[in-house]
């Protein structure tokens, strides 16, 4: 959660993916980066209603984000209501995960977080995603 007051600068959020020249798109994600931290969410204000966490070595966040945020709906997709968000901050060591979402109708079913979980930590995956977003080389 973001909190803001006078001294605060606002963080900057960006249309991600979808529409050009800054047409809005039904599909459009929005990116929000305040400091070291980038959120990927398709509903501002982000929400985690659900969520599991984990950390990776350095990697490039947006890249990142978006890998995992492929992933996770993949996983989730049945789930009815569901909206992905994908956090991530970059810390000295490389970059804390946090990934969930919105659910938007009914309650969570049993076994949903340990899905995000086993997700998160999935090692063939974790692979895909640090290939795809190494720093200092070609995705």
């Amino acid at each position: 959660m973001i909190i803001l007051d006078r001294n605060t600068p606002k963080p900057e959020i960006f249309a991600a993916v979808g529409g050009q020249g800054g047409t809005p798109v039904r599909d459009a994600w929005n990116v929000v980066r305040d400091g070291d931290t980038l959120t990927l969410a398709r509903h501002l204000p982000a929400r985690f209603d659900i969520s599991a966490e984990t950390r990776l070595p350095p990697a490039r966040r947006g890249r990142l984000a978006m890998q995992i945020r492929q992933d996770l709906w993949r996983k989730l997709r049945g789930l009815r209501g569901f909206s992905p968000v994908i956090q991530i901050c970059a810390e000295c060591e490389g970059v804390h995960v946090r990934a969930g979402g919105r659910l938007m109708v009914g309650s969570t079913p049993a076994g949903t977080v340990e899905k995000i979980d086993a997700l998160l930590n999935d090692p063939v995956l974790r692979a895909r995603w640090m290939r795809w977003a190494r720093i200092g080389g070609q995705g």
